[in-house]
């Protein structure tokens, strides 16, 4: 058990030793690195998971694929797999965890739903969202954005008709269940979240937006002219100004040439597009100048 070829995660867990899957480490996506990171530690420690207990906060949201900050080490770089928080919630009386390696939690039973994904026990989403309300706002939203989302008929959309994870109904009963860290927040942000966000990166610009006094945008709209053909699905719009709202995220890929040909159409057909980047993004009165122009020039 102590051979050059086997690691020692946590206390108790023997496991060979391997190079990161694929996705793991082929990913171009720092997010996506990280998600992955976190639910390779969850399955790591699963063997010596208490009957009692789930795995739960970013830990749980990481499992049900929700969208999440990026974490940084004591030195400032993206964190790698080994250094994220695992994060494990006893229920009820059962005992509080206390390996090594994890941080831990202990909840009422009144207070989450115990489920099960992709093989590993964590609550509910709509009980996980309820467990973030120590990230920022913008965070929580996004969040909530993911678990609430409508998978709705439009203009080649993919998974039409499946149910969102949670309901929004859901996020509000266990948010008034029983005393949560960052009640506020959480109140705050269940006022802002929406069915139909695609990304967290949109829901970041919405709120900023809304936060300004800007009218809400619609999301996620497929846009056709005046022939009836199709444009493209626009992020953000106010189509009563022909005004639209793309995110361009860092990893373009193969959608690069898509997303230049479908801008070019809305523009020839009259749309005033504003693009949206990172470096933007963290400006936000400049985006937030930059969409009250172009609403106010609309005539």
């Amino acid at each position: 058990m102590n051979g050059s070829d086997l690691d020692a995660p946590f206390h108790g867990v023997r496991i060979r030793t391997e190079p990161p899957t694929e996705s793991e480490s082929a990913s171009d996506d720092p997010y996506e690195r990280q998600r992955h990171g976190r639910i390779a530690r969850a399955r790591q420690y699963a063997p010596r998971l208490h009957t009692g207990h789930l795995f739960s906060h970013e830990t749980a949201a990481a499992i049900w694929g929700a969208p999440l900050p990026l974490f940084f080490d004591s030195f400032g770089r993206i964190a790698e797999a080994k250094d994220l928080e695992l994060h494990v919630c006893a229920v009820g009386p059962a005992p509080i965890p206390r390996t090594a390696g994890v941080t831990r939690h202990k909840t009422y039973a009144s207070l989450t739903v115990p489920d099960e994904h992709d093989g590993l026990r964590v609550p509910s989403p709509a009980a996980t969202w309820v467990q973030l309300g120590h990230l920022a706002l913008k965070d929580i939203v996004a969040a909530g954005d993911y678990f609430c989302r409508r998978w709705r008929p439009g203009y080649g959309r993919p998974n039409v008709g499946t149910p969102p994870l949670a309901e929004i109904d859901e996020l509000r009963t266990l948010l008034e269940a029983g005393r949560r860290r960052g009640a506020a927040r959480l109140r705050t942000a269940l006022d802002l979240i929406r069915e139909d966000s695609w990304s967290p990166r949109e829901s970041a610009v919405r709120i900023i937006l809304v936060a300004a006094g800007l009218p809400e945008p619609r999301l996620n709209i497929d846009v056709f002219d005046n022939e009836g053909r199709f444009l493209g699905c626009v992020d953000m719009a106010y189509p009563e100004r022909k005004v639209a709202i793309e995110y361009l995220g860092m990893l373009h890929g193969a959608s690069w040439a898509q997303d230049v040909e479908r801008i070019a159409r809305l523009r020839a057909a009259g749309w005033n597009v504003l693009e949206v980047t990172s470096p933007l993004l963290k400006h936000p009165d400049e985006l937030v100048r930059r969409v009250a122009a172009a609403l106010a020039a609309f005539k």
